[in-house]
C-alpha cells in the first residue's frame, strides 16, 4: 500500500484535493480527525488535546487501511499538521507525536501552497499566517519526499496525479 499525505496551511485546498484524489484512483479518503474531536469540545482546545488528535489521526489511518486494504491511501492530513500547529501555538510538541512523524511510512506528501483564496471556518485561526505556516511546512519535508501543489483545482490535481503516478 501507498500512503500519500495531503498537508498545508490552513484554506490551502487539502480536502478538496484529497477528495479529487480519492475519486480518480477510486480509494479510500482518510479524513482529517481534529475536524471531529475539535468538533464535539464544548470549549476550546487545550495543549493535550492535540496529543489526543494525533492518536486519533493514527488510529483513523490504521483503521481505514485494515478496513479498505487500498492499494493506495490518501490521507486529508497528517501527524505534520499536529506537530506545525503545536510547535506554533506551544513553541513545543509532545514527544510522542514526533516520533510517529518519523517512524509512521508515507511515500509522498503533496503540500498545498497557500494562492487559493481564505475560506472562513470556525476552526481555522490564521489567516493572515498562510505563507508562514507554508515556510514551516517546507522545512519540515525537506528530507522526506514532497511535492508542493499550487494553482487552480484543475492545476493542483494534474500536478498531485503526476507525482503519484510516477511513484508507480
Amino acid at each position: 500500500m501507498q500512503k500519500i499525505i495531503i498537508t498545508g496551511p490552513e484554506s490551502t485546498g487539502k480536502t478538496t484535493l484529497a477528495q479529487q484524489l480519492a475519486q480518480h484512483y477510486q480509494t479510500v479518503c482518510v479524513p482529517e480527525y481534529a475536524r471531529d474531536y475539535i468538533d464535539q469540545l464544548n470549549r476550546s482546545y487545550e495543549e493535550y488535546d492535540l496529543l489526543e488528535i494525533a492518536k486519533g489521526q493514527v488510529s483513523r489511518e490504521d483503521e481505514f487501511a485494515a478496513k479498505h486494504n487500498p492499494d493506495l491511501l490518501i490521507c486529508d492530513t497528517s501527524l505534520l499538521v499536529i506537530k506545525v500547529w503545536s510547535k506554533v501555538k506551544y513553541q513545543r510538541c509532545h514527544p510522542w507525536i514526533l516520533e510517529q512523524f518519523n517512524q509512521r511510512q508515507v511515500d509522498l506528501y503533496l503540500l498545498t501552497f497557500p494562492d487559493i483564496p481564505w475560506e472562513p471556518d470556525p476552526q481555522r485561526e490564521h489567516p493572515h499566517q498562510r505563507e508562514i505556516l507554508f515556510q514551516l511546512y517546507q522545512q519540515e519535508l525537506q528530507k522526506k519526499l514532497h511535492v508542493v501543489v499550487r494553482g487552480s483545482r484543475e492545476q493542483r490535481l494534474h500536478t498531485a496525479i503526476e507525482a503519484i503516478d510516477r511513484l508507480d
